[in-house]
Formats: structure tokens, C-alpha cells, sequence
């Protein structure tokens, strides 16, 4: 049986996809494109924006037309929801949960005809307490690692913890016997994932800062952490990893606003003081560290002088780039039922003041680089004669293209900067690979 995936939303969608991917492998199911004929398709959803719930619906009725006899799967987040909504879309004939969805060979083994009644399985938000494991590998240059999944914070504009339950984790052992098999794959990088990685806390009463220890000691692989919460970065984290030489120099810490009067609406852990310092220690310990800011625009509330203090603020922090999210209403948030909506087109305005803030900062951060020569793991795109890949630091180096540069670590120097559609760095090599 043909069958086709596809992945909306965060990089731990991705991995469990890839994960399951190559579980329903092992039964016998043949993976093809998405674009293609299919005897079943796969769509793993994301709930944090109303955008991916409408995604979801569009691509059922695309992949319809393809195969109007398809058996298509709806699981993940949106699944897990709103599995009542996903039933009025024609054609879905299965409906996972958060659970349910790693169980998928089970449920497809015998299952290849269309049946007329969806099936939904799923179990509720507060039963979600087991952790399975999951890896991308489909890039066979960088891999995400999930270690920890759910959340136990209860921001008010978040229906995640309802998506995937509370705070699990895996254990050190196990963390550490999956980064090893990864490695043995050829894989150079691997970025470790999560909903909330910085709470990570195994069943062994392990910490964040246990794992990162053990995994520094590990040699051959490189390492990158993806967001983690503000208050969650402990002086510790910092000091391992301006040491490090298996952890590179690259944050991601959401921000989400740079007005305390909106943090407290939003019920985050933290003020702008403490988010500011916390920026200058970073800076202060880690020699051209990149700090990647999550923020949201237009959250209720927001008027155009808490937006200003956003914009003032986000100035002044020494960081890198931003990924801005427009906020858009979720069921079952506090933040659904305030008053003082934001008018869509404002909050689009506001985004667009943000991309151009970003696209600001990552130019000069990249400017700060010239000259310097950087590690850059190249991976397998090629455009134009250029390869491409990513320094430590999070700068995308293009480079003449030489086949022996796939999936290899090589000394840069930083020439120049470019901005096409992206922010790039051109760089020269030097004569050592490393």
C-alpha cells in the first residue's frame, strides 16, 4: 500500500512524523510524495494558529481529487482537540489523538478499505501522561531528538497543554542510547525538541541540566537546543554551554512581548527586566552567541502604545532574528473571552513591523561575523552551483559548490553579506576540513 505524509506546524511534528514514518515502513507500507497518488494519506496537524486548522481542511480536498478513494488519517494536535470538527470534513475516515497517532501501523494494518463512518480515538488531554520517543531522519545531516513532551504552564493564549497534556520526559539513558544511534547514522547534528524542553524532568528525577551534562560528553556530533522558556535558563545552562564543545553558541527564547502590561495578561513567568538581563548574561558568557526571540502581535489589549513598547524594547536587546506569530483566537483560552480584540489588519501591520525589526537584526548580527571564520556543517542543498549550510552561530553560509562538502563540517571564512529572499552569508573555504 502506497501512503503519503504530511507535517504541519513545530520541528516536533516533524520528528514524531518522521518517526512514525519509518514505523509503518517496517509493516510493509510504501511512503511516496504527498503530491502523488496515494492508497492512504497522512496529515499530522498543528492547533496553534486557526491557519493550521484550515490547512488541514484544504488539504483533504486537495488530496480528494487525487484519489477520491483514498483512506485519509487526521492525528496530532487538531486531532486531539477538536476530533467533533475534523468529522464534518468529507473523506476523513480516522481520527488520532496525541496517543493514538503513534499506534498508526496498528490501526492501518487491516484497515484498507474506505469505510462510511469516521472513526475518532483518542484519549483525553489529562490521560495524555505516557512519553514516547520520536527522531527525524530523513535529513540525514540534522536530526531533531525529542525528549520531552506536554507542558504544565498555563499561558493564557496556549491550548497546547490540552493538545499534548502535562510536562514527561525521557530519561538520560535513553536520550543518550538514541543521540548514539543517530550519530552511527551519519547524522552530524542533532537539535533537541520539545514543548517545553527546559522543564524537562525525567521518572529518575533527572534535570535539564543532568542531561546536558552527559550528553557534553559525548564526541562526534553536534548539538543545538530549540526554544526554551526564559525563566528555565539557569546560570548553569549558560556557563556548560559557553564551555562546550558538543553545544554550540545558539538560543531560541521566546519573548512574546515586550510590554509588562501584556506579559501579565498573557501569563507568562517572567517581565521584561528579568528578560533583559537575562539577554546581557547570555551575551556576556557566550562570545557571538545567536539568540533567535519568539514574539506575538496583537494579543487583546495590545494598543498601539504597549505594541511601541514591544518594538522599543525588542530594539535594545542585543539578539539575532525573531519568528513573530499574529495571535489568533483558540478555543478553551482565557485570552479567547478578553476584551479589546485587535482588528486583524492591525495585527497584520504590526507583524509586518516586526518581520522588517527582524529582518534588521539579522543583517547586522551577520555583519558582526564578516571576517571571522566559522564552523559550517553543510548540507545537501544545492542552488545555482552554491552549497549551503549553517555555522554554529546559526548564520546560513553559501559557499562554491564541491560534492565532498555534503554533511561536512568545514572552516569558513565570512566575505559577505546577501539578502534575496533570506539573509546569507558567503564565505570562503579554508584548506582544512575539520
Amino acid at each position: 500500500m502506497d501512503i503519503a505524509f504530511h507535517t504541519l506546524g513545530c520541528k516536533l511534528n516533524f520528528s514524531e512524523t518522521s518517526f512514525i514514518i519509518n514505523d509503518i515502513k517496517s509493516a510493509g507500507f510504501k511512503e511516496v510524495n504527498f503530491n502523488d497518488f496515494a492508497d492512504t494519506y497522512v496529515i499530522n496537524t498543528c492547533s496553534v494558529t486557526e491557519n493550521a486548522n484550515k490547512e488541514c481542511q484544504y488539504l483533504v480536498r486537495k488530496v480528494l481529487k487525487k484519489n477520491p478513494n483514498a483512506q485519509i488519517v487526521i492525528m496530532g494536535c487538531y486531532a486531539q482537540l477538536k476530533p467533533k470538527e475534523i468529522e464534518t470534513i468529507k473523506g476523513v475516515d480516522l481520527i488520532l489523538g496525541n496517543n493514538e497517532k503513534f499506534k498508526l501501523k496498528n490501526y492501518l494494518i487491516n484497515s484498507t478499505k474506505k469505510n462510511n463512518k469516521t472513526q475518532i480515538i483518542r484519549k483525553e488531554s489529562e490521560e495524555l501522561n505516557e512519553f514516547k520517543s520520536a527522531f527525524s531522519t530523513g535529513n540525514r545531516t540534522r536530526s531533531f531528538l525529542k525528549i520531552q513532551d506536554g507542558c504544565n504552564y498555563k499561558c493564557s493564549f496556549c491550548t497546547i497543554p490540552l493538545a499534548r497534556g502535562k510536562s514527561r520526559s525521557d530519561t538520560i539513558d535513553n536520550v543518550i542510547n538514541r543521540i548514539n544511534k543517530i550519530k552511527n547514522t551519519g547524522v552530524k547534528e542533532i537539535v533537541l525538541t520539545g514543548v517545553n524542553i527546559g522543564d524537562y524532568h525525567s521518572n529518575k528525577n533527572e534535570k535539564f541540566i543532568d542531561l546536558l551534562k552527559e550528553i557534553d560528553k559525548l564526541k562526534g556530533i553536534r548539538v543545538r537546543i530549540s526554544s526554551i522558556e526564559p525563566n528555565l535558563i539557569s546560570n548553569d545552562i549558560i556557563e556548560l554551554i559557553s564551555k562546550s564543545k558538543v553545544f554550540v553558541p545558539h538560543f531560541h527564547i521566546p519573548l512574546q512581548s515586550g510590554s509588562d502590561t501584556i506579559l501579565k495578561l498573557m501569563k507568562r513567568r517572567y517581565l521584561t527586566n528579568y528578560y533583559q538581563s537575562l539577554i546581557q548574561r547570555i551575551n556576556h558568557n557566550i562570545k557571538n552567541v545567536c539568540i533567535g526571540v519568539d514574539v506575538i502581535v496583537g494579543f487583546p489589549g495590545e494598543n498601539e502604545d504597549l505594541f511601541n513598547e514591544t518594538v522599543n524594547f525588542i530594539k535594545s536587546l542585543n539578539i539575532s532574528y525573531l519568528h513573530v506569530f499574529t495571535y489568533s483566537e483558540r478555543d478553551n483560552t482565557i485570552a479567547q473571552k478578553m476584551n479589546n480584540s485587535v482588528p486583524i489588519h492591525i495585527r497584520k501591520y504590526r507583524s509586518k513591523v516586526l518581520r522588517n525589526l527582524s529582518d534588521k537584526k539579522k543583517r547586522y548580527f551577520y555583519q558582526k561575523n564578516i571576517g571571522l571564520v566559522k564552523e559550517v556543517l553543510f548540507e545537501n542543498q544545492v542552488i545555482n552551483g552554491y552549497i549551503y549550510g549553517f555555522s554554529e552561530n546559526y548564520i546560513k553560509v553559501q559557499t562554491q559548490y564541491k560534492s565532498d562538502l555534503i554533511n561536512n563540517f568545514q572552516k569558513v571564512i565570512i566575505k559577505d553579506i546577501q539578502q534575496h529572499n533570506t539573509t546569507y552569508a558567503q564565505g570562503t573555504l579554508t584548506n582544512s576540513m575539520l
